[in-house]
């Protein structure tokens, strides 16, 4: 059993220890859980590579938190402006995501991001096209891409 599933299996002897069913009460297991991982790792040698991909995963959640707010701002800017002031762009992004997971990840991440869309991979999987609402610097879209979002797909899932 990979440590993850004996994580939830802590947190669901939690839920029924306590007796409440609820969100908090399943989360406050899982943290009860980990705790309890962390004082007997030493027995499992394995823990700690689980402490930090569990980590990576959190970080990536709160980056991709981040980013889509931070990306909210000027598509809403630009819907309540008068006018258009978005560039739209067909931008060809290269990959070094070679994982179908990875691949899947990173597209799913641009498309929920507000303002861009991911569109096509190409056939050798090098390549990932998307749509941006404001592509004037397509460059700059590039290197978030490959900086961020890669990076912590990278990390999460290695």
């Amino acid at each position: 059993m990979n440590l993850f599933a004996i994580n939830m299996v802590l947190a669901f002897a939690w839920v029924a220890l306590t007796g409440s069913l609820t969100l908090g009460g399943l989360l406050t297991g899982f943290l009860v859980g980990l705790a309890a991982m962390w004082l007997v790792r030493p027995l499992f040698p394995e823990t700690g590579r689980y402490f930090l991909r569990l980590y990576y995963w959190a970080r990536l959640i709160v980056m991709f938190v981040y980013e889509l707010v931070v990306s909210s701002l000027p598509v809403v800017a630009d819907v309540f402006t008068p006018g258009q002031a978005s560039n739209p762009a067909l931008i060809a992004v290269p990959i070094t995501v070679t994982t179908d997971l990875q691949i899947t990840l990173l597209a799913n991440f641009i498309s929920l991001t507000p303002g861009t869309l991911s569109l096509d991979v190409s056939e050798d999987r090098k390549m990932l096209y998307i749509h941006a609402m404001f592509g004037e610097d397509p460059d700059a879209i590039r290197a978030q891409i490959r900086d961020r979002f890669e990076v912590w797909v990278r990390e999460a899932t290695e």
